[in-house]
């Protein structure tokens, strides 16, 4: 059974666990071995469409896989579209699964998606620690990166791309000519590539993807940040902002364009119940939108979760992890209330959900068709941040290094998480003693716990073997 092969959760919400472990059941049914694959030698995940190997959830998917102790090979997914980079350093975002033809359609000739994957190898290297990877993945992620500047930069510094390569669904963008997200995620390209360069020790490479970083940064401040609304907008082809509000201008907090103030604004606009603050967090257009449907209508008042998981990574780089757990919890029981409707019926899990109640985001245009089990993305929540934000893990196999914030004492925790060739297990539990928190380890490594509520930080060196700590003596 695949979850005897994984780590195990603990939370005090038994659903949640259940979820968790349902997850990898499904990804195990939905992955394929093949004695004789070539471009997948250890097996591939298959996606919604079948018929098709899809970038954008090939990256999402990976996120997961990447805490599957090396039972599904989350390297694979993505090696299979570095060796179909052309010599120009083309990538399409879409692969025939049977004849691997590029797949284009009319608005995206060129087979453009968002650059995730400068970020999905960063998390790789903390999660799986190969640095001898990232020195060979370099030169097909610098690549791919001067192909996107030398196809679709303009002469102001930024990126004019097909609204379609954004991945916002049927959000409308009338007039965009410079969306805000792509330029944001650009950024973050930039960014991760930079952080690559710091670990593989690269002044060259550091300093380089700093400068287009800053550059990128500076422009989509002065052009897109409005100080009439406190908020980023996409432009039209004459640099107009356009005002109209959706969820992707939050790119900009994950790639920590906004300073303290600007994010101050941003985040209160999550809170607001007249903007993004739904009880389900967060629609992909806010409340004050005129395209705004409390039926979700697609993404239109729809809650989608790769956009959830994206603006909760960026709450963390702006010191909102209390938040940011709040909303991955909230998100949470919308997944659960959803999949089991009154307790018995069982649902399914959805690309988009209702903003304000449970249920799948219906469609009432015609233009958008829900994915029913899109599980590359729902794993980005029910596994991703449910080990991240909701127990509140922060792992890095190369520091030798396990972070847990925790906003309150609470009955949760994690085993069989394995650092490499060392599994590990850490729970906390209240007994007579008070509170205490167990650990086990096969090698040393370093284990810092911050107990917001209490305002209690302690750093240790964890020995292999048994070992507890008493919360009261920290």
């Amino acid at each position: 059974m695949v979850k005897d092969l994984v780590p195990c959760v603990h939370f005090y919400d038994q659903d949640f666990v259940d979820m968790y472990d349902r997850s990898w059941v499904w990804i195990e049914e939905n992955w394929i071995q093949r004695q004789e694959e070539e471009l997948f030698p250890n097996g591939f995940f298959v996606g919604c469409k079948s018929n098709e190997i899809n970038l954008f959830d090939n990256c999402m998917a990976s996120i997961s896989l990447s805490y599957s102790n090396q039972n599904f090979d989350a390297y694979s997914l993505v090696d299979f579209f570095y060796k179909q980079q052309k010599e120009d350093g083309q990538i399409f975002d879409r692969y025939d699964s049977t004849t691997l033809k590029p797949i284009v359609s009319e608005d995206n000739p060129k087979g453009i998606c968002p650059p995730l994957l400068p970020y999905v190898e960063f998390c790789f290297y903390h999660k799986i620690g190969n640095k001898k990877r990232l020195k060979e993945v370099v030169p097909y992620l610098e690549k791919y990166f001067n192909y996107i500047v030398s196809n679709f930069q303009c002469a102001n510094g930024l990126f004019h791309v097909p609204i379609s390569a954004c991945h916002l669904g049927n959000v409308p963008r009338y007039n965009t000519y410079y969306p805000v997200d792509f330029n944001a995620m650009m950024a973050v390209a930039a960014l991760y590539m930079s952080n690559i360069g710091d670990i593989l020790n690269d002044k060259e490479l550091s300093f380089r993807y700093k400068r287009v970083y800053f550059s990128l940064k500076t422009r989509i401040n002065s052009m897109m940040w409005s100080d009439e609304d406190h908020f980023y907008y996409d432009i039209d082809e004459n640099e107009v902002i356009i005002k109209n509000k959706h969820i992707g201008s939050y790119w900009t907090m994950l790639a920590e364009i906004p300073n303290d103030e600007y994010a101050g604004f941003l985040i209160d606009a999550l809170k607001d119940p007249a903007e993004f603050g739904t009880d389900n967090p967060f629609p992909c257009v806010p409340v004050s939108n005129p395209c705004f449907s409390e039926e979700g209508n697609g993404y239109k008042g729809g809650v989608v979760p790769f956009y959830t998981y994206m603006v909760i990574k960026g709450l963390n780089k702006y010191d909102s992890f209390v938040f940011a757990r709040e909303c991955a919890i909230r998100h949470m029981y919308f997944i659960l209330d959803t999949l089991h409707p009154d307790g018995e019926t069982v649902g399914d899990v959805w690309e988009s959900y209702k903003p304000n109640k449970e249920g799948a985001s219906i469609s009432l245009d015609g233009d958008f068709v829900n994915q029913k089990r899109n599980l590359a993305m729902i794993s980005l929540i029910t596994i991703t941040l449910m080990i991240e934000n909701i127990i509140g893990l922060e792992i890095s196999l190369p520091r030798k290094t396990v972070d847990w914030t925790m906003t309150s004492l609470e009955s949760m925790g994690i085993e069989k998480l394995s650092l490499k060739r060392n599994n590990i297990t850490i729970l906390s539990n209240k007994n007579i003693r008070g509170w205490e928190i167990r650990l086990e380890s096969e090698k040393l490594y370093y284990f810092t716990i911050l107990i917001l509520d209490e305002n209690k930080k302690k750093t240790l060196p964890i020995p292999s073997g048994k070992c507890s700590m008493l919360i009261d003596k920290l």
